[in-house]
């Protein structure tokens, strides 16, 4: 086994995190696909694309409020400790069964769901809305089975089976947006027919369930049979509320917050939810490449050493995790902050995108660049109280993040009221983030007795002044460029791939002169065995 320079021993989550990684890479590049797609299609800045967007954001959100949430970090560390497949299976029938009532619920009250959810849309835009809202609840009840069936793969160590599952949902709604075109689609909604509204709408909500169906296949090869029970006895249902209970009240203010900051965001003009929308999307690629590969990779083994009381192996799986994920993350949060509009512009300043939507597009996904490492770094220190069973401390740190998100959002749409709120509404996300990281490592320091404070300190050190260093060549760059290469997409494009290979060349060569060890793991984990 190879060891680190610091003497411990290699974990093995860099390797397995590869097929992860790989897997993730994929469903994101076609997740891109998708957004492009939809963008082509539907319009950057329309108000079409603004309908589609708050409705097709619902059906998570509600999963989130009734079950998901309350599920995410309950799910492995339950089916660890209950590893038959009868308690699996009970497990999956409750979700089903609720989820479904779920559904049927808000399919009556979707009026009332979307005029909280957007009350600055137009009455011929929230009718649309609430047609695409209805066809898109079922989307509910394919997430929380796929949840659960990615659960049990996860526990049999199908960790990247799970990650391939959204390329089918990527791919479906990718053919959806064509078939939209092809029928004669545009970006208006007085102009959008009976049948491209139907095609619009069954669409997506086939590419959620070809997301399930494949995870069910998986979990065939697996071993594990899918399969509805009519007695749920056994489950451990208190146990699980027990459990879950804490994360509700989390969720529930995460939800409070993300409507008040997507109420604020409907308030500032059209287009403004698709921006805003977009502009998060970029900024989750690398945390979903990195962040949940190294999350997934490494919760089944913290709850196994906290089952152990090994506090210790807890202790260096989160401190390896964050170091690997910081060094991962650092450039790419520089070249985020440095790069955001000419990312904005290669990626959508084209066809009926309007110019100021790709503008400030780019400035939001600049703010969100502040956020990248400390939302990631708080997100793999949740998961730490996770493994220790303890869902009331991230509960309450959780509240404590959703409320300074709102603070944040009330005074960005009181500084900066226009369309300049969206860039104040990213950064309060990033404030938010900080305050979480930093609360969530006070908190599990007293808890784990240490959570290897002094290395992670040194390596995120060296590793942002080596970042630090590719961002501001990154920006010397285009802005020695900028005069002969203008601002248009061409331009935009050299600009990027320039300062990109700029940045790509400096950070690796400064880590490693400032004895960043982490880089090599890192390095040697992308190798092919």
């Amino acid at each position: 086994m190879d060891e680190p320079q610091d003497g411990h021993p290699q974990p093995r989550l860099a390797k397995a995190g590869r097929a992860m990684a790989l897997a993730t890479l994929v469903s994101r590049m076609t997740g891109f696909g998708r957004t492009l797609a939809l963008v082509t299609a539907l319009g950057l800045g329309s108000r079409l694309l603004d309908a589609y967007t708050t409705a097709n954001t619902l059906p998570n959100s509600i999963y989130d409020l009734v079950l998901g949430g309350a599920l995410a970090g309950v799910l492995v560390p339950l089916l660890v400790r209950h590893g038959d497949e009868a308690f699996a299976q009970r497990l999956l029938s409750l979700i089903v069964y609720a989820l479904g009532v779920t559904v049927a619920v808000t399919m009556v009250f979707a009026p009332q769901i979307v005029d909280l959810c957007a009350p600055g849309y137009t009455p011929e835009q929230r009718q649309l809305t609430i047609t695409f809202t209805r066809f898109f609840l079922p989307q509910v009840l394919f997430y929380g089975t796929g949840a659960a069936l990615a659960a049990v793969l996860n526990t049999r160590g199908r960790m990247a089976a799970p990650m391939w599952a959204p390329v089918a949902n990527n791919v479906m709604v990718i053919a959806t947006a064509v078939a939209y075109l092809a029928l004669g689609g545009g970006h208006r909604i007085e102009e959008l027919t009976p049948a491209q509204t139907l095609l619009l709408s069954v669409g997506t909500t086939a590419g959620v369930a070809a997301q399930m169906l494949l995870l069910a296949h998986a979990g065939r090869r697996a071993g594990f049979r899918p399969r509805l029970r009519l007695d749920v006895r056994g489950v451990g249902l208190r146990r699980i509320m027990g459990m879950a209970g804490w994360t509700v009240v989390a969720v529930v203010a995460s939800q409070a917050a993300l409507l008040f900051v997507g109420r604020l965001a409907t308030t500032v003009g059209a287009g403004a939810t698709g921006v805003y929308a977009n502009a998060y999307t970029l900024f989750q690629l690398p945390y979903a490449i990195i962040t949940v590969s190294l999350i997934t990779g490494v919760l089944p083994r913290m709850s196994q050493a906290a089952a152990r009381r090994d506090l210790e192996q807890v202790t260096a799986e989160l401190s390896q995790s964050l170091r690997l994920s910081g060094v991962a993350l650092l450039p790419v949060a520089a070249l985020l902050i440095a790069l955001g509009p000419h990312i904005a512009t290669v990626l959508f300043g084209h066809g009926s995108a309007t110019p100021s939507a790709v503008a400030l597009t780019g400035s939001v996904l600049s703010a969100y660049g502040l956020a990248l490492v400390p939302f990631c770094g708080y997100q793999i220190l949740i998961r730490g109280f996770y493994a220790l069973e303890d869902t009331r401390t991230p509960a309450l740190i959780g509240v404590l993040v959703s409320a300074v998100t709102a603070a944040s959002a009330w005074a960005a749409s009181a500084l900066v009221p226009g369309p300049a709120m969206l860039v104040g509404l990213a950064a309060g996300y990033a404030l938010a983030s900080t305050v979480g990281l930093l609360t969530a490592a006070i908190v599990l320091r007293a808890r784990l007795g240490r959570v290897d404070g002094h290395r992670l300190l040194s390596t995120h050190t060296r590793t942002s002044i080596a970042a630090v260093g590719a961002g501001f060549a990154a920006i010397a760059v285009t802005r020695a460029l900028a005069p002969t290469i203008g601002t248009g997409w061409s331009g935009s494009l050299i600009a990027l791939l320039t300062a990109g290979a700029a940045a790509t060349v400096l950070y690796p060569l400064a880590a490693r002169l400032l004895r960043v060890g982490e880089l090599r793991i890192l390095l040697s984990a992308l190798r092919p065995t």
